[in-house]
């Protein structure tokens, strides 16, 4: 099943009163398959905009299968019946990094955070219906159009705590479920809306985005 993180879609997902977890001792929920913010939030009874505000999420940020989400208040925390001592967010371990590798080749046009555009990752030219190769070896977690603002996407996840996103193409060459190893061509260089040919391209930390060029190779 896709990965959905279209927030600005009203989900016609509706949970009876038993299936709300109120009593529920974790204070983190992990991300199954198929889930979004907006239904996870329907599952814990909470509001969208705190799972946000207590994961530092906005509407564009990917969620993915096997992460981490906080679904109770940090100040307060909700206790079972039986008063289990909820999980803290020191005991998620994040786990090192892979060996990287550029995805394509061409000069950084949008830096990491230097625009709306590119609050969580990078814009790199490249030539129109060249190769996006795997910047690390993974699983392909999601290969759909489906996200507002990336176009045609690509996800891949190396790890439970590192993904990577590659937006803009304009041919996938993978399906969801395919294992990839680095370097290994997955997609077409496509271009967003106003026509240059590019790559956006994302490094992702337990779900957050980070600078990938503190963290690919030096050129």
């Amino acid at each position: 099943m896709n990965i959905r993180v279209a927030l600005c879609l009203a989900l016609l997902l509706t949970l009876s009163g038993c299936a709300k977890l109120r009593s529920w001792s974790s204070e983190y929920h992990t991300v199954r398959n198929g889930e979004t913010v907006f239904s996870i939030a329907q599952r814990y009874d909470v509001a969208v905009n705190d799972i946000q505000r207590w994961n530092d999420l906005d509407n564009n940020t990917l969620i993915y299968a096997g992460q981490n989400l906080r679904v109770r208040s940090p100040a307060t925390g909700v206790q079972s019946v039986q008063s289990v001592e909820p999980i803290q967010s020191a005991e998620i371990f994040i786990e090192p990094p892979p060996v990287w590798q550029w995805p394509v080749r061409g000069a950084i046009t949008g830096s990491f955070g230097s625009s709306v555009r590119t609050r969580s990752g990078v814009r790199i030219s490249a030539a129109a219906g060249g190769q996006v190769l795997a910047a690390a070896s993974g699983e392909i977690v999601y290969a759909d159009d489906g996200l507002p603002h990336y176009g045609l996407l690509l996800i891949i996840k190396h790890s439970d705590s590192w993904l990577t996103a590659y937006g803009f193409n304009t041919r996938l060459l993978v399906r969801e479920g395919d294992k990839v190893t680095i370097g290994q061509p997955v997609a077409m260089i496509g271009s967003n809306s106003s026509g240059p040919a590019l790559l956006h391209f994302e490094i992702r930390r337990v779900g957050q985005p980070v600078d990938p060029v503190r963290y690919l190779p030096k050129r």
